[in-house]
């Protein structure tokens, strides 16, 4: 018995002989044509007025799709650094410890050259002979106010030289080693530097005292001095350069009957934050009294010995004469 067989079936679903579907290869034609049809008709083509039509259908699906994304995205960076391995942030973690010290080593640089530029300046500005040298110690005990600095006799360092630091003057060298020298700072009780009000040049010694605060003596009563005056160096005995500033006047009193003000001084240097210091190797001419200032100095102190003697001449006077009137009281009634 003879068997049919019927011819396979022609559709765009089925593949080719060849083994290519039929509807990749349509499309593909279509493709081609339109990109040949859109070439040639230029951007006013009807072609292209569909694209466009297409694409502003299609931008909010996309802003939309993005928006969407998004979180997602982000979840995934999340998740990888979570996921990031222990070898990886133990790095982090050393190189941000190494950046640190970086940054504290660059600021003590930074601190150190702006002090050292400050002494500079100071320098400069009084025409000091000096040598700069570190603080490396502070007294421990409550009877000495000092500090001991690196440089000594070696380095041109000797006892009796006036040390400043950028803000005023801080004390005198009173021991020198080799190496290092101790410096009896302006508060120290056994203290006294010659200094005078900057504004009215009144003249009088700066003294310290056991509990670390400083005063200014014998200034005479009839001097001008307010709390605020800055007090400097004057330069009388050839000790400190005229004219350093030391620090300000706090409190001004003055006791009935008196020859002297009692002055408080306010130092204007902190030594607890004292780290670099100028000693002042030696001092000129220029740098000492003027005649001015050693005659007023001079004037003061004669004013002061002829108050004091017609104080006592006055008290002497009135003894005698009380002693005179006893007398005669006595005389009379002898009589």
């Amino acid at each position: 018995m003879a068997q049919r067989f019927s011819a396979p079936s022609s559709s765009l679903g089925r593949g080719s002989s060849s083994g290519v579907p039929r509807s990749l290869v349509v499309l593909t034609v279509v493709s081609l044509l339109m990109f040949v049809v859109g070439a040639r008709e230029g951007d006013s083509g009807v072609l292209h007025g569909i694209r466009g039509v297409f694409q502003a259908v299609a931008s909010p699906v996309r802003v939309v799709g993005s928006f969407a994304a998004s979180p997602v995205s982000g979840i995934g960076n999340v998740v990888g650094n979570l996921t990031a391995d222990s070898e990886t942030l133990s790095e982090l973690r050393d190189e941000n410890e190494q950046l640190k010290a970086q940054v504290a080593k660059l600021s003590e640089y930074e601190q150190q050259a702006n002090t050292l530029t400050e002494l500079l300046q100071l320098r400069n500005e009084y025409s000091l002979t000096s040598t700069a040298a570190r603080v490396i110690a502070q007294s421990s005990d409550s009877w000495t106010s000092t500090i001991t600095i690196d440089k000594g006799s070696t380095s041109g360092i000797a006892v009796g030289m006036p040390v400043t630091s950028s803000t005023g003057v801080i004390g005198q060298v009173s021991e020198c080693g080799p190496s290092t020298a101790v410096v009896r700072l302006i508060t120290d009780e056994s203290s006294g530097v010659s200094c005078m009000v900057q504004s009215s040049r009144a003249q009088g010694q700066l003294v310290g005292s056991a509990d670390g605060t400083l005063r200014l003596t014998l200034v005479r009563s009839d001097q001008q001095v307010a709390t605020g005056d800055t007090i400097i160096t004057s330069g009388l005995g050839g000790v400190y350069p005229r004219g350093l500033p030391v620090g300000t006047v706090t409190n001004v009193t003055k006791s009935s009957g008196a020859l002297y003000y009692d002055i408080s001084v306010d130092p204007l240097c902190t030594v607890s934050s004292l780290e670099e210091v100028l000693v002042i190797t030696s001092i000129n001419d220029d740098q000492q009294a003027s005649a001015e200032d050693t005659a007023s100095a001079n004037d003061q102190d004669k004013a002061v010995t002829s108050t004091s003697a017609a104080t006592a001449s006055a008290t002497t006077d009135g003894s005698a004469n009380s002693d005179d009137g006893s007398s005669n009281d006595g005389d009379s009634s002898g009589e």
